[in-house]
C-alpha cells in the first residue's frame, strides 16, 4: 500500500508549534492595550531611578482584575514609580482607595508625580514609606479586595501570607514576575531567587484558602481568588 500523502512527514507537535509562535504572540499580547504618555512618563522615571516597572500586559490584567472584583480597597507591595499603581486605579471604583508601600522615597514622590499627572485625587492614594513587613501586620483583617505583589522576591511567601490574611471572601491576590524570567518553569535552574518564587507559587497552587492560576503575561503573573 502507498502511503497516505499526508503522512510522509511528521506531525508538528504541540510543542513545537507553542515554541515556534511564542515569542510572536507574547510581543503582540504585551503591545494589545497601548500605554498613554501618562504611563509612558511613569516608565520612563522607573528607568531614570533603577526599579522595574510591571510591564504593559500585566498591567492592563491587573486593571482588568481590578475592575471585575470591583476593587475599592486595594494594597500593592511595592510603588515603583507608580505604573502599577496607575493600572490598578484605572481598575478601581472612582471612589476606591489604593494602599501603596515602599521603602523607597525617592520612588513614592516619582508614583505622586504620576498620579497627579493621571488627576488622581490625593485622597485616592495612601503611599506608606517603610518595609512592607513592618507595614502589613498593621493593616486589618480581611479588609481588602484586591492585594499586589510586587518587590524584592526574597520575601515573597511573607508578603504573600500577609496578603491571604488581609483579603476578604472573594478578593483577589496577584503575584508579579512569577515566572521569574523563565527560569521557574526550568527545574534545573536552582538559584536563590528562583527557588523562591517557584516555592511561593507551590505555596499558593497548595493552599485551600485559594483558587490560583498562572497567566503568562509580563514576566508572569500568578493570581488566586480568596475562597
Amino acid at each position: 500500500m502507498r502511503p497516505h500523502p499526508h503522512r510522509s512527514r511528521p506531525i508538528p507537535s504541540r510543542e513545537d508549534t507553542i515554541a515556534t509562535d511564542k515569542a510572536a504572540s507574547w510581543v503582540y499580547a504585551e503591545g494589545f492595550a497601548p500605554e498613554d504618555e501618562t504611563l509612558l512618563r511613569a516608565r520612563d522615571r522607573a528607568g531614570e531611578l533603577g526599579c522595574t516597572p510591571v510591564q504593559p500586559g500585566t498591567g492592563a490584567a491587573l486593571s482588568v482584575l481590578a475592575a471585575t472584583a470591583r476593587a475599592r480597597a486595594v494594597v500593592e507591595v511595592g510603588t515603583g514609580t507608580g505604573v502599577s499603581g496607575l493600572y490598578l486605579l484605572r481598575g478601581m471604583p472612582s471612589d476606591g482607595v489604593l494602599t501603596t508601600i515602599d521603602v523607597e522615597v525617592e520612588h513614592q514622590r516619582a508614583a505622586k508625580t504620576a498620579f497627579a499627572e493621571e488627576g488622581v485625587r490625593p485622597a485616592r492614594t495612601r503611599t506608606i514609606s517603610g518595609r512592607a513587613l513592618d507595614v502589613l501586620p498593621r493593616l486589618t483583617d480581611g479588609a481588602y479586595d484586591l492585594v499586589l505583589v510586587d518587590a524584592d522576591v526574597e520575601n515573597y511567601p511573607a508578603y504573600v501570607e500577609q496578603a491571604v490574611r488581609l483579603l476578604r471572601p472573594g478578593g483577589v491576590l496577584a503575584v508579579d514576575d512569577a515566572l521569574w524570567h523563565d527560569r521557574v518553569a526550568d527545574p534545573a535552574r536552582r538559584d536563590e531567587a528562583t527557588t523562591l518564587v517557584r516555592e511561593t507559587g507551590r505555596r499558593v497552587r497548595d493552599d485551600e484558602r485559594l483558587l490560583p492560576a498562572m497567566l503568562p503575561v509580563g514576566d508572569g503573573l500568578l493570581v488566586a481568588a480568596r475562597r
